[in-house]
């Protein structure tokens, strides 16, 4: 067992909520109630596709400040005309690019987390926004302790300063911290900066054809298949 841990920070996209499946759900049942015949799988695939660019140029001063509501707004309104959603009224496109707010975890992530939070301080690390991660927290049932988040350093992994700050802010020196993601650069970045690290599989969260991610790229503090065995290794 690992000692000396004292607080967990988690990516939240893909390794505690399943936001491919979430998106695709949750748009296929709104637009069958206003009669868009849209493919939403292709659509929200697109979609995902500007989160990285667009927070590569507010990284390179290329965009001023800009939330990740921000950054997936100007690419919603950039396909809109390719996927007949250039017709909605403004309400409509809010609520579209809201559904990152609503999105749902994994299925073992509260259980866990329940768990791991009777033993640690635990909190996001992750490039959404403060109100998007606590509508999602709220939404899902995920039990946080704190959220530390892009917005609150303004910075997005991997800069430097968002895993500092968020190790600074837990009042703990790195190695008190462990980073868990199901991502292995994530992962890589926070142990360049003192962290430990925990790998948790989420295989699909690309869908059924994901090529990435798929195992531990380096010998991990812990790799785990999922919450509950992340929990169990460290005895929570």
């Amino acid at each position: 067992m690992i000692s000396g841990i004292k607080a967990l920070t988690f990516d939240t996209f893909g390794t505690v909520v399943d936001w491919r499946s979430s998106i695709i759900n949750d748009l296929s049942a709104w637009g069958k109630t206003r009669g868009l015949a849209i493919d939403w799988t292709t659509f929200v695939d697109e979609w995902k596709t500007a989160y990285k660019p667009g927070m590569d140029k507010v990284r390179k001063g290329e965009w001023p400040w800009t939330t990740i509501d921000g950054i997936y707004r100007r690419a919603l309104d950039g396909m809109a005309p390719r996927y007949g959603l250039d017709q909605l009224d403004e309400a409509s496109l809010h609520h579209i690019n809201r559904v990152w707010h609503r999105l749902l975890p994994w299925p073992d992530s509260v259980p866990g987390l329940q768990r791991l939070k009777k033993k640690f301080l635990i909190s996001t690390l992750s490039n959404g926004d403060v109100d998007m991660l606590a509508n999602m927290a709220k939404h899902g049932g995920l039990p946080w302790d704190v959220i530390l988040c892009g917005q609150v350093f303004r910075h997005f992994k991997p800069d430097p300063e968002i895993y500092l700050g968020a190790v600074e802010m837990l009042g703990c020196k790195p190695h008190e911290v462990m980073m868990v993601a199901a991502h292995n650069d994530d992962l890589r970045h926070a142990r360049s900066h003192g962290m430990r690290t925990g790998f948790v599989l989420r295989p699909t969260e690309y869908g059924p054809r994901q090529q990435t991610n798929l195992k531990a790229a380096e010998d991990w503090d812990v790799v785990a298949k999922d919450f509950g065995e992340l929990a169990t290794a460290l005895g929570a």
